[in-house]
């Protein structure tokens, strides 16, 4: 994520998508995409949006789906601490 990040040319806009959730490393390896959410907070010009259940406009099945995952890995989160 570092070297994709760092190779912004003057006068570009970059904008990096991806889900959070959707992690395949071995547990207790931090994703680019989260490391660089934790990092780059507050920095000006940088800017990050997430999204819920509640922002899923596909069908309302998809959104009750995301929400259920999402209670999962609070669960999980809980345990941890």
């Amino acid at each position: 994520m570092k070297m994709l990040l760092t190779r912004l040319g003057e006068n570009s806009r970059m904008v990096v998508t991806g889900d959070p959730s959707q992690v395949d490393l071995p547990p207790g390896q931090t994703s680019g995409l989260a490391d660089a959410v934790r990092l780059l907070d507050g920095i000006e010009g940088i800017g990050h949006v997430s999204f819920t259940a509640s922002d899923v406009i596909r069908h309302e099945l998809v959104a009750r789906i995301v929400a259920a995952y999402d209670r999962e890995a609070a669960k999980k989160r809980e345990r941890r601490e």
